[in-house]
């Protein structure tokens, strides 16, 4: 379809809307979807509630075959997803400090048997266990996946678990048997350095074959380093899970016999940092419309709002990229603002106050901090709309 007939498609779709607003394209949400069940392999796909942000949308993932349980970013989160009924399978996939939400995991028979926390470190157990008194709670180890080169000098990947070695692990698994009060149920490694770290950079080739030799390096070293931790805490006890990868990593984190399970969630709204990959090419799924309302000159429209920018570290990447009409680009004094945006190009010319310019977020759930809704369109018409967490009154980070 060209980016003609699709800006058609969403204008027509969305006419009775006022914008600023959000939608889903369920036709390509579910094209990403199968395209990650694809790519796992067989294996399980946990879905990272953090990339989605809407109940009714992980209701939905957790339908379709291949997905199975919730990695959630919050335990007050996965209390929430556990007590409306989303999954009886939910990894919290950070630590937390939260010693009121831990008593009440700790209270409800139910939320204890479905949610389970992440660990790294003594200081975790003493919480939880202080926190939870003589219950039982499950623990999930967080692995350090990063990659250390140069005899550990140089170290790429994200700042996570400190937990790196097999002996650094098996070490902190002896630790964890101990307490009578904590179930060791699974073991988690996220390799943000190749899951989340696009390989082919726009207009920077040379980066992109560093990243590329970098990558595979860094798989070939996590593949024995991961194999090799799973045997040395399957020798003290069972695991019902090895959780690893992310949307960029899905297939070859799913190759690792050590593995059991992938985590995704991006991938299924697509935002237009995961266009950076060789391995696959998604749909955008998630967007979002700003309302012209000003033409301060030729070759410049104004939007209202669009400071909607990514975390992460503060680069032009992280601002929202203007999708249709095509031709469109920040003016570099302003970029994106809070209460308006100028956008240059020949497009512009095109637009009139009161039309529509389509956007894409950089990442994928942060979208939904920002609106209380998604409208969920099916061809040329909306079919449905649903609240995303902030809609539902839940503002957990």
């Amino acid at each position: 379809m060209t980016s003609m007939n699709l800006r058609d498609r969403y204008d027509t779709a969305t006419a009775g809307l006022e914008a600023p607003f959000a939608v889903v394209d369920l036709a390509a949400f579910r094209a990403n979807a199968a395209d990650l069940v694809r790519r796992a392999a067989g294996k399980p796909i946990r879905v990272a509630s953090k990339s989605v942000r809407c109940r009714a949308l992980l209701e939905d993932v957790l339908a379709m075959e291949g997905f199975a349980g919730v990695m959630a970013f919050t335990l007050p989160e996965a209390l929430w997803l556990a007590a409306e009924g989303v999954s009886d399978d939910i990894l919290v996939a950070y630590p937390t400090a939260d010693r009121t939400a831990i008593a009440a995991l700790a209270g409800d028979p139910r939320a204890a048997r479905a949610v389970t926390l992440m660990i790294d470190s003594p200081e975790h157990l003493d919480l939880i266990e202080s926190a939870a008194g003589d219950r039982r709670v499950r623990v999930c180890i967080d692995i350090d996946a990063s990659y250390r080169t140069l005899g550990g000098r140089v170290r790429i990947g994200a700042l996570r678990s400190p937990l790196h070695s097999a002996a650094d692990v098996r070490a902190f698994a002896e630790l964890v048997l101990k307490r009578p009060s904590l179930d060791l149920v699974g073991l988690m490694a996220y390799e943000s350095q190749i899951a989340g770290v696009g390989d082919v950079p726009p207009g920077r080739p040379a980066r992109g074959r560093v990243i590329r030799a970098m990558q595979r390096q860094s798989r070939a070293e996590l593949a024995r380093r991961r194999a090799a931790i799973v045997r040395a805490v399957r020798g003290l006890t069972e695991l019902e899970f090895v959780n690893g990868g992310g949307t960029g990593s899905v297939e070859t984190t799913a190759a690792e016999r050590a593995v059991t399970e992938v985590a995704a969630g991006s991938g299924l709204y697509q935002p237009h940092l995961f266009d950076q990959y060789s391995n696959f090419t998604g749909r955008p799924a998630a967007l979002f419309a700003l309302p012209v309302v000003r033409r301060p000159a030729p070759g410049v429209v104004t939007c209202l709002g669009g400071g909607y920018l990514a975390s992460g570290p503060a680069d032009a990447v992280r601002l929202p990229q203007p999708y249709l009409p095509t031709g469109l680009a920040y003016n570099g004094d302003e970029g994106a603002g809070e209460v308006q945006t100028p956008l240059l190009g020949r497009a512009a010319d095109l637009l009139s106050v009161g039309d529509r310019v389509w956007f894409r977020h950089t990442k994928a759930g942060e979208l939904c901090e920002r609106f209380d809704a998604l409208h969920l369109i099916e061809d040329a018409h909306q079919v449905r709309t649903v609240p995303t967490y902030r809609g539902e009154g839940r503002t957990f980070l």
